[in-house]
């Protein structure tokens, strides 16, 4: 059997042609595959080769850059872009190689910028991990974006990929070096901020210009393609985004048996921004999934579940053992898993430990005021119960269920705030 960590750091060959033709009715584009000039320390010398490997060390994969042509469906026009980002990236953007780049390096830049493109009146970071974000926020300033959103979850940030709105300073880079990432990416690195974090050797450093022009992406349409195992594919066009504005945010209301149930409270002007805030998040998030949001921060995520009141469950559950373990970490440098074990052996004084815990359980894991953010509709009303137990104090979602009137009473009944999006932001 082939040695796993010697799997990881090959490059995979693939066999993908050097450029891929597509004709939809007619409409021509034309793709070329990627491949960079990077040294090889194996090799001792520069190979040209394409992504490190797909999403594991023995799948085979190739990214391609869109180099002419267009599509126009209906009124919609695709591809219409002269500034690049992911796809576009050059050896001169690889500010440090560390170790070739793989699928899903490149993929978590990517749908951080996809998050990113809606939050560009301040700096902003986020976080991403296996193409979720771990911890998004915005801060006014791109250290203080950084602090908190690995707050969010500092244990799922070992490893992430790291992406930010404004130029990466060298106080920015002095918050993040002391933890391990894959990837940092901004438009710009400044001062000796390259420096700072050049003390991982494996860390890729990516700039790309492009975000300082994100948010002409904003409402910006592309085709997404999903192959099938049985050699069919199913196209899409991405979704077209609605929320824009509080003016787009509806307060909850539904009739029900003739009668009608609307929310008693509208949502303060905090609240209105972290509703924005969390939804723009959720367009990135893998569905089933929820949220809950602070100070234009977020809390918990919870993603990929099955049922509503399972990922509501599942974030809160999160948020918990993440406050603990970051007050922890905070005060004695180690995480809770670490400390939780050396008291139970004695190492450490269990009543510090009790400390924490109980203060977590008074704080309600940061949840209290927060927002809550739900990609699909509440069937029923437990989902929304769990989170006004923590302490949310208002809801962003669809509506559109049969039971919308059962969430609003659910609401009003401990003067919570509710509005609906009419829109699903299902991602899969």
């Amino acid at each position: 059997m082939e040695d796993i960590k010697g799997m990881y750091k090959k490059v995979v060959k693939d066999r993908f042609p050097d450029t891929i033709k597509i004709d939809m009715g007619g409409q021509i584009l034309i793709y070329k595959k990627k491949v960079w000039s990077i040294y090889d320390a194996d090799e001792g010398c520069n190979v040209e080769r394409g992504l490190r490997y797909g999403e594991n060390p023995d799948q085979p994969a190739a990214m391609y850059e869109l180099i002419n042509g267009n599509i126009t469906l209906g009124d919609v026009r695709f591809f219409d872009f002269k500034e690049g980002l992911t796809s576009r990236i050059t050896e001169n953007d690889m500010l440090q190689v560390g170790k070739h780049p793989g699928k899903i390096n490149l993929t978590d830049v990517d749908n951080a910028l996809n998050i990113l493109k809606y939050l560009d009146k301040k700096p902003a970071c986020a976080i991403m991990k296996h193409n979720n974000p771990s911890g998004v926020a915005y801060g006014s300033t791109s250290a203080e974006a950084f602090i908190k959103a690995f707050s969010c979850d500092r244990i799922a940030a070992f490893g992430g990929c790291v992406v930010f709105t404004r130029t990466l300073d060298e106080a920015t880079a002095k918050e993040m070096v002391p933890y391990y990432f894959e990837v940092v990416c901004a438009p710009e690195f400044e001062g000796r901020a390259i420096d700072v974090l050049k003390k991982w050797k494996n860390l890729r450093l990516l700039k790309i210009e492009g975000i300082n022009r994100l948010r002409d992406f904003r409402y910006a349409r592309h085709i997404d393609i999903k192959s099938l195992m049985d050699g069919g594919i199913i196209l899409q066009e991405s979704q077209p985004f609605r929320i824009k504005s509080k003016e787009d945010l509806k307060p909850a209301e539904a009739v029900y048996k003739g009668e009608t149930y609307r929310i008693k409270r509208l949502p303060t002007e905090k609240e209105y921004e972290d509703m924005l805030f969390g939804w723009y998040v959720e367009s990135g998030v893998s569905s089933n999934s929820a949220l809950f949001v602070k100070d234009e921060a977020t809390v918990a995520i919870g993603t990929g579940e099955q049922d509503r009141v399972g990922v509501v469950e599942i974030a809160i559950f999160k948020a918990y053992k993440k406050f603990t373990d970051l007050e922890i970490f905070k005060k004695y440098g180690v995480p809770y898993a670490v400390f939780k074990l050396e008291a139970e052996k004695g190492k450490r004084n269990i009543e510090d430990l009790k400390a924490i815990e109980e203060y977590t359980r008074q704080q309600k894991a940061g949840l209290i005021g927060s927002v809550v953010v739900s990609d699909g509709f509440f069937p029923f009303r437990d989902g929304v119960d769990a989170a006004i137990k923590e302490g949310a104090t208002a809801v962003i979602q669809p509506g559109g269920s049969e039971r919308d009137y059962e969430v609003i009473e659910a609401c009003n009944e401990s003067n919570v705030t509710m509005v609906f999006t009419g829109q699903r932001l299902f991602k899969h």
